[in-house]
């Protein structure tokens, strides 16, 4: 079966292949721009880029209610294991680990990561995930930096890189990102959720057709896109 993803508003995802459901920074509830709540979807596992609430706020009720592994760098899953969440994986930036849907990488991402409570969340990170119809990489919460080549260098069916500026690259440093990365597709996520990040992904997109050879991809909340 072909691997979908469901862009589910701001930087959270579901993923569905190999017969597993990845949930990717599942942000729902409390989201202007989710078009479904945390009781409305199941997950095998969830990856957590980093601490912010509009990054992991409904992971704990999540995993709890499925029994979801999460898979995070290790302050986040240690922050969760004592939390009552029963089962987390902990990695680190540039680890990977091959899971029973496919291998993940651990990259970085140029972010803070401090956990709603204060504590220490480590290091933010994305995630390269090894998959049947390519190499899919999430840069979640993100800056630009030049070593986006050498993830570029593994081969990327698809990118999603956030444009909202302020807290993230903006649409300049997202181009930029585009052709260091040198994927087949991208899609701009990070934006649309509030005023201070709204961005023109449409705009975006047509830059990206212009400058680069990449196939930008522009979704609504709640639209998807098959490998």
């Amino acid at each position: 079966m072909a691997t979908e993803l469901q862009w589910l508003g701001h930087g959270s995802w579901l993923i569905e292949t190999n017969g597993s459901r990845i949930l990717l920074d599942p942000f729902l509830d409390d989201s202007p721009v989710a078009p479904v709540k945390s009781d409305q979807v199941t997950a095998d596992f969830i990856l957590v880029s980093h601490g912010h609430f509009d990054h992991m706020a409904d992971v704990e009720k999540i995993a709890k209610r499925t029994g979801a592994t999460v898979v995070g760098i290790y302050e986040i899953c240690d922050w969760f294991s004592r939390k009552g969440v029963e089962n987390t994986h902990a990695m680190n930036i540039g680890g990977s680990y091959r899971f029973r849907f496919g291998r993940v990488k651990m990259t970085p991402a140029i972010h803070s990561s401090m956990l709603p409570d204060g504590s220490d969340g480590g290091h933010a990170a994305g995630f390269v995930l090894v998959l049947p119809e390519g190499n899919v990489y999430f840069a979640c919460d993100t800056g630009l930096f030049g070593d986006m080549q050498l993830i570029g260098d593994l081969g990327l069916r698809l990118a999603a890189l956030p444009i909202g500026d302020n807290f993230t690259m903006g649409p300049d440093d997202a181009l930029i990102a585009v052709k260091l990365l040198r994927p087949r597709q991208v899609v701009p996520v990070h934006t649309g959720t509030w005023p201070l990040i709204e961005q023109d992904p449409h705009q975006w997109a047509e830059r990206v057709r212009r400058e680069t050879s990449a196939e930008p991809v522009v979704l609504k909340p709640g639209q998807s896109i098959r490998l």
